[in-house]
């Protein structure tokens, strides 16, 4: 047997364990917290509502316990300044809301309001080497395209920094893409050394491996908050046209769906699918030899037509400036609960410090 072959043939250990934990969410919801969130660099736009959102909100309705936070702390992770944040974190809380988490189900915080859960960095980033740190890959990736000259010991920590935001709530269930598994088991590696040498406090979190599809900006590139290259959810119906019509497609005038040789004309295409609850093929086929201007129209109409309702919550809680802030305090009341608690069983095993 062609061993190449059957290593590339052979079920993936982390697909399988999250397919496993898929059939368990349905069976026992209640037994799994979720802990996920975003950096408030800007506005959340619609790969984020296809790559994570709909999927929090998914989960939410199954019954699961969410966790949301708005990291606010680690937008200075790659950056000098958290520019323009007060606005970025209201436009992000009214996206929450708007895509349908429900405040009522799910708990949603910033992190610079929760100050037991930074506390938990110390002991953590005493059971990790600097070696462990320095070998991350995401961590060298995200290095790699940090806004700053040089490296800080906060990028350098982020991992840490996110296993506290995991482990404060007792996160067992983490929905990521398959480029953060070492950043979750990092997180797994604290949990796992500090209850063995302290005594059992944290679960070991699972990975719950996400299916979503990659959508390119409009400049065939990766959908970016920082690149200007995204299609905000907050954006309106013109702006959504304007942005389409200036995508990035090719020559070929029929239209198919090919996304290693055509990958600006098949995001847009995938993006109509989505919109559409559709299949992406079908799509193509179906525009065939209307070539760009066709597709962009289809996906305009698609887009618009999927966002108008989240569009109209938005802009219905925009004006009720009074009840979203009340959600996040509420939501901030209970992290800290969580948090001093969790911070309180901390202290006790290790003996009274911190």
């Amino acid at each position: 047997m062609n061993t190449a072959t059957a290593a590339e043939t052979a079920p993936d250990p982390a697909q399988c364990r999250s397919a496993e934990l898929e059939g368990r969410i349905r069976q026992t919801p209640g037994r799994f917290r979720v802990m996920t969130g975003d950096r408030p660099t800007g506005p959340l736009h619609l790969g984020h509502y296809f790559g994570t959102l709909h999927n929090r909100v998914r989960l939410q309705d199954l019954g699961v316990d969410v966790f949301v936070i708005i990291a606010d702390y680690q937008v200075l992770t790659d950056r000098d300044l958290a520019e323009r944040l007060s606005e970025h974190m209201e436009g992000m809380l009214l996206d929450y809301l708007a895509v349908g988490v429900d405040p009522a189900r799910s708990t949603i915080f910033n992190h610079s309001a929760v100050p037991a859960l930074n506390q938990l960095m110390l002991p953590f980033l005493s059971l990790v080497s600097v070696a462990e740190l320095n070998r991350n890959p995401t961590v060298k990736d995200e290095i790699a395209h940090s806004r700053q000259s040089t490296v800080s010991g906060l990028m350098f920590t982020y991992p840490v920094h996110q296993a506290a935001d995991i482990l404060f709530c007792k996160g067992n269930l983490v929905p990521v893409g398959q480029d953060q598994l070492p950043h979750l088991e990092v997180t797994r590696t604290v949990a796992r050394r500090f209850n063995e040498r302290y005594g059992t406090v944290f679960p070991e979190p699972d990975a719950l491996l996400s299916a979503a599809p990659l959508l390119l900006g409009t400049d065939g590139t990766k959908m970016s908050k920082s690149r200007g290259n995204s299609i905000a959810l907050g954006a309106t119906a013109d702006e959504t046209a304007r942005l389409i019509r200036g995508a990035k497609t090719d020559a070929e005038r029929h239209i198919t769906y090919e996304p290693e040789a055509r990958p600006g004309v098949s995001s847009l295409v995938l993006l109509a699918a989505l919109c559409l609850d559709r299949d992406p093929h079908a799509v193509a086929e179906e525009i065939g030899g209307g070539g760009a201007a066709a597709l962009k129209r289809t996906v305009t109409d698609a887009v618009n037509s999927r966002m108008a309702p989240i569009r109209a919550r938005r802009a219905e809680y925009a004006r009720d400036r009074a009840y979203v802030r009340s959600v996040l305090r509420a939501g901030n009341e209970r992290a800290n609960e969580i948090a001093e608690a969790t911070l309180d069983e901390v202290r006790g095993v290790m003996g009274g410090v911190l």
